[in-house]
């Protein structure tokens, strides 16, 4: 086998140390690095020899020039038998060096081989984890969206229930105002029955007289009030919760001046008290004709019946 040439020898220790660098180190098995240390050191000892044989013949010649030819003729023979012996167990180091270096090529290419199938596997799982997330950030985006509908609806019922809130604080300022109104109308009517109490406190003995006085200021009454007629008659509003909705629906449709229809109106005190009932609402409203009067508008299909107030004309006529 040819013997390899020094600069050979030293490129084939050149490779085994960088193959023992951490980067390319970690890429090999337990039983490769193994192979591969040794190789770098039979390399590193072949090199060795090859620098001390190359000392040794300069050696020679410094020698050979300084003494005479004849005298160093068996001395030089026999250092020449020693090189060749040494020159032919370098090439059979260097055969198996080189069968040892192209077994650890063909392993480096396995290696490449099985890196190249592993990494379409990799590909897949990246290419699965990148649909993953973006799955994920979709439904993010969707909850956000979701998200911010519910807190612009929430922002609105917000908005409706202040406004409920003022509107139901607006009714009751209403009905204080009304109830103070009936009070005070109330007070109003009996002022003559205690004006008369007490004129009669004083006609205690004599039961006759208090008569005919209360008598006196009953009549005197009546005809202040335009008649004993118009006096004794019977009274529109029965009861105290007919004058607060008659106080209410004049509230509501003073705010109205075109009218408003009767389920309008409903619908209007239902949000005070849901026992309201039309039909209840329509004839007390038809029992005060000077304060309140129907009217109808449109034609043909378009025609409907609203009531109006007309408290303001109604005063004058009664």
């Amino acid at each position: 086998a040819p013997s390899l040439h020094p600069a050979t020898v030293e490129q084939i220790v050149s490779v085994f140390q960088a193959a023992s660098k951490q980067k390319a180190w970690d890429h090999f098995s337990k039983a490769q690095r193994k192979n591969l240390d040794m190789w770098r050191k039979q390399a590193e000892e072949i090199r060795n020899m090859h620098n001390e044989q190359l000392m040794g013949i300069r050696r020679e010649e410094e020698m050979e020039m300084s003494d005479d030819d004849m005298e160093d003729t068996p001395d030089s023979k026999d250092s020449e038998d020693s090189g060749v012996s040494q020159v032919e167990a370098l090439k059979e180091e260097n055969d198996s060096l080189r069968c040892q270096l192209d077994a650890y090529r063909n392993e480096v290419e396995l290696l490449k081989q099985e890196q190249g199938k592993n990494q379409p596997v990799r590909s897949e799982e990246d290419n699965t984890h990148s649909q993953q997330l973006s799955f994920l950030q979709q439904a993010l985006q969707g909850m956000q969206k979701q998200l911010l509908k519910m807190r612009d609806e929430l922002k609105q019922r917000e908005a409706d229930l202040g406004q409920s809130l003022e509107d139901k604080q607006q009714l009751k300022s209403q009905v204080q105002n009304l109830k103070e109104s009936l009070q005070n109308l109330q007070n109003t009517h009996k002022t003559p029955a205690e004006m008369l109490n007490k004129d009669g406190q004083g006609s205690e003995e004599n039961p006759n007289e208090t008569s005919e006085a209360t008598l006196t200021a009953v009549v005197s009454c009546s005809q202040e009030k335009k008649g004993p007629t118009e006096r004794n008659s019977p009274s529109p509003v029965h009861s105290e919760r007919e004058a607060l909705l008659v106080g209410i629906i004049s509230t509501f449709l003073h705010v109205h001046p075109f009218g408003a229809s009767i389920e309008y109106i409903c619908s209007y005190l239902q949000r005070l008290d849901t026992k309201i009932n039309p039909s209840e609402v329509e004839a007390l409203l038809s029992r005060l004709p000077c304060t309140f009067r129907q009217e109808l508008t449109g034609v043909g299909a378009s025609l409907e019946k609203r009531w109006n107030f007309c408290g303001f004309q109604g005063i004058k006529s009664t």
